[in-house]
């Protein structure tokens, strides 16, 4: 039963790990999952077929379910992305700065055909 439960949350899709921060101008493009251990600063990008992982700040441009999945999601540490999409759906972050506030790791995903951002809940 735990095994069972245990699989149901992991993708099918490979996943790439980056273990180093990606500054302005690197570009990752993966026919899978991103894990990030590090950050992903403004002017770096990310394009993942399946959900990407920021273990760290994400301020950069990043792409989940790039090849049309809507159940693809987009979880950091701290959320402040430039730009988001998941699958055909874009987004950018309201105008204003989080810089005061206590962050908590978010997760984005899609919901009655918009995307959501809620704080991160793991999954039972």
């Amino acid at each position: 039963m735990v095994k069972e439960l245990w699989q149901e949350g992991i993708s099918a899709r490979p996943t790439l790990l980056v273990q180093h921060t990606l500054r302005s101008g690197q570009h990752i493009n993966y026919d899978g999952n991103v894990v990030v251990l590090g950050d992903v600063n403004a002017g770096a990008d990310i394009m993942a077929a399946g959900d990407i992982l920021v273990m760290g700040a994400l301020r950069g441009v990043v792409h989940a379910g790039a090849t049309g999945d809507e159940s693809a999601t987009i979880t950091a540490l701290v959320l402040n992305p430039t730009q988001l999409r998941i699958s055909s759906h874009i987004t950018r972050p309201p105008d204003g700065n989080k810089s005061g506030e206590i962050l908590m790791p978010e997760t984005a995903r899609i919901k009655d055909d918009v995307v959501t951002i809620e704080n991160y809940q793991p999954s039972k």
